[in-house]
């Protein structure tokens, strides 16, 4: 049995380990630049702030899971997704995607040192938090462990246990860049809204099967028919 496989065996332990979300969120003007052929420039930014909304409203409802900190430096993605409930810290480190994770697991780790830390995308429109329940479970039983996207190329997910460094490696072919950094890939059925990452008008379509948040819902119903379906 692959080590992916016994993570999903065991993710149906009861849940406690009160995890600390990391989401990072571009500005929101530089924020889905290939959603703009399905959602035009004017539109495309607000989509994006949707789908932090709902991914981080549904990652703060998992029982499993303490907090979420948002980094970003857009002053209207921080006030609205604060307003949901999660902590929000400035990009200062200013260098990409992986820095800004790396920076917000500094951040959880500084108030709480012993704190189960974990990566997640912002831009999960679908997420469900019975089933970011269950990935939390199974990646519990490894130091570090990623859930691949709903393309099998990238990560949507990454943790790392208390006393373990989060080590991200996002962005293209990610997926292969965990399992060679020793991050085991967790293997589950019936995850699909955490691995369903909103990158396309493909991608977005494909959310809307699953079922979307209010947030992305509500714009996709003020967007042009052809966007959404």
């Amino acid at each position: 049995m692959a080590p992916g496989r016994r993570a999903a065996a065991a993710a149906g332990d009861n849940v406690p380990v009160h995890w600390s979300l990391v989401v990072p969120l571009k500005p929101l003007a530089l924020a889905k630049s290939r959603l703009s052929e399905a959602a035009g420039g004017a539109m495309r930014p607000r989509f994006a702030l949707a789908f932090a909304q709902d991914t981080v409203s549904r990652a703060l409802c998992c029982r499993a899971v303490r907090d979420v900190v948002v980094v970003t430096d857009d002053p209207l993605a921080a006030a609205e997704l604060a307003a949901l409930g999660a902590r929000t810290v400035p990009d200062s480190p200013g260098a990409g995607l992986n820095a800004a994770l790396a920076h917000g697991a500094a951040e959880v780790r500084a108030r709480r040192p012993g704190a189960a830390v974990a990566a997640l995308n912002a831009d999960l429109p679908a997420l469900r938090p019975e089933e970011l329940e269950r990935v939390l479970a199974a990646a519990r039983q490894f130091p570090r462990a990623f859930l691949a996207d709903a393309a099998g190329i990238g990560t949507t997910f990454l943790s790392a246990a208390p006393g373990t460094e989060l080590r991200p490696a996002f962005g293209g072919p990610s997926r292969h860049r965990h399992s060679a950094s020793g991050a085991v890939e967790i293997e589950l059925d019936g995850v699909e809204s955490v691995r369903r990452d909103v990158d396309t008008g493909d991608d977005l379509r494909a959310a809307l099967a699953l079922g979307v948040g209010p947030r992305t819902a509500a714009r996709c119903a003020a967007a042009p028919a052809a966007w959404c379906r």
